[in-house]
């Protein structure tokens, strides 16, 4: 058993999967737990606690967290387990029965993981605590480092959409945020600690404020006005929520980067209607002419699913033809599954597994062309740069204001830094550009 009196120097390893607003909350966790005198575990080590946090976007996501948690097992054995995430608020029965497991929480119970820890017994089944998710209405902010430059900031969390093949409303509860003042102060923590470069993460961070009385461009607003030298990246917004005020506030943004990431899904109306989004695609086509006709060298970013119930082959194929003819930067191909609980199921007709991936190759393709067309329509230019710690190899990599990966040289009091470059020739075996010269 653990209580309060034996928290100090206890040792804690920590594992997380799926998103980056996952990758927040962990940290938020840690840091609970080490100002009650945890201290995290080094490889090789043994863990007294080990925290896992999970995912749920689909079947392969869950198998993943099943190994997480078995493998952790084995690593630790001796440790107590905690189990939270997605993957408990939605499945905390199948996880309790996992070996090794001691304690399951829900999405509002793992920031009090303190003190369900003080009352852990390993001798006793696992103890399971969630929150019925219609209940949840508490907002937990939270700040992350990557082990990169970056600085990931949760500003919003749940979602009161309810797409119909999405178990998200399900796992994290309904939209909710801090206020705008509060989430400055997030930001400004994260610059004391040397935060160069901020995502803003969240479930749908467009509709930051909707049950506070502000909204997310109040938030932008307050972020641009923030004195330091810092650049905030809006991480995924839905295409009804990118405003077409904040894309023109976007253009003589001091902080906010020409950088957008914006799911369609479906190329088709068809499809998005049987989704249940809240655009159609026409909508979508006007927000990337929007920011191309204002902002030609922005990086766009675009999320698609394939294979969805309903999606026959002449639908995959008009999609394939509409996104074509987007003038975007980067596609991130989801592969459909089948989610329980979900109205997509309501759905007769099924894409077959093997016809999923072959759409998903044909779009991983589509991404690669339209990756390296924006990349060639960037070389001879000359952009500010965050230099990053990670190599490739002999080279180090950075990303300019409007998200092109480049590379140079290694040199580590580059690290970090901010440097005006020219961009050079495309490296097709690193996806990146090379670096032409400093101009500054």
């Amino acid at each position: 058993m653990i209580d309060n009196n034996i928290f100090h120097n206890k040792k804690v390893a920590f594992h997380t999967l799926g998103c980056k607003l996952n990758f927040a909350e962990t940290s938020a966790i840690g840091k609970k737990m080490t100002e009650e005198g945890f201290v995290k575990a080094r490889a090789g080590e043994q863990a007294d606690v080990c925290v896992i946090n999970t995912c749920s976007v689909t079947d392969t996501a869950d198998r993943k967290c099943r190994q997480a948690i078995n493998r952790l097992n084995r690593l630790h054995p001796n440790a107590i387990m905690v189990v939270t995430g997605c993957y408990a608020q939605l499945k905390p029965d199948e996880i309790s029965k996992i070996e090794g497991v001691d304690l399951v929480l829900g999405a509002n119970e793992k920031f009090s993981i303190l003190e369900y820890l003080r009352d852990a017994d390993e001798q006793k089944p696992a103890e399971i605590h969630t929150t019925k998710i219609n209940q949840i209405r508490e907002f937990e902010p939270s700040c992350s480092r990557d082990d990169r430059t970056r600085y990931f900031l949760k500003v919003q969390d749940g979602c009161d959409y309810y797409c119909t093949y999405c178990t998200i409303p399900f796992a994290r509860g309904r939209s909710r945020s801090a206020s705008v003042a509060r989430t400055v102060e997030m930001a400004r923590e994260a610059i004391a600690a040397g935060a160069k470069e901020i995502v803003l993460t969240g479930v749908n961070i467009g509709d930051f404020g909707v049950h506070t009385n502000e909204n997310f461009f109040d938030l932008i607003k307050a972020f641009d006005a923030i004195e330091d030298d810092i650049r905030f990246r809006i991480s995924s917004i839905e295409p009804n929520l990118l405003t077409d005020e904040i894309i023109e506030y976007v253009v003589n943004s001091k902080h906010i980067m020409p950088h957008f990431h914006i799911p369609l899904q479906s190329g088709t109306n068809e499809v998005l209607k049987m989704m249940r989004r809240k655009y159609d695609r026409e909508l979508f086509a006007h927000k990337v002419q929007k920011i191309k006709s204002l902002m030609p060298h922005a990086f766009i970013g675009v999320d698609v699913i394939v294979g969805v119930r309903g999606e026959t082959d002449e639908l995959f194929e008009e999609s394939c033809r509409f996104i074509d003819s987007l003038d975007i930067s980067q596609l991130h191909v989801f592969t459909y599954s089948e989610r329980a609980g979900t109205k997509m199921l309501e759905i007769e007709q099924n894409t077959p597994v093997a016809e999923r991936k072959r759409r998903s190759d044909i779009l991983h393709l589509l991404s690669d062309k339209k990756t390296k067309a924006f990349y060639e329509s960037q070389k001879g230019k000359s952009y500010p740069v965050l230099w990053e710690s990670r190599h490739n190899g002999e080279n180090m990599v950075g990303f300019t204001n409007n998200y092109v990966k480049i590379e140079r040289p290694y040199d580590k009091d580059r690290v970090n830094t901010v440097e005006m470059v020219t961009l050079g020739q495309w490296n097709e075996e690193k996806s990146a550009l090379l670096t032409a010269n400093s101009v500054c």
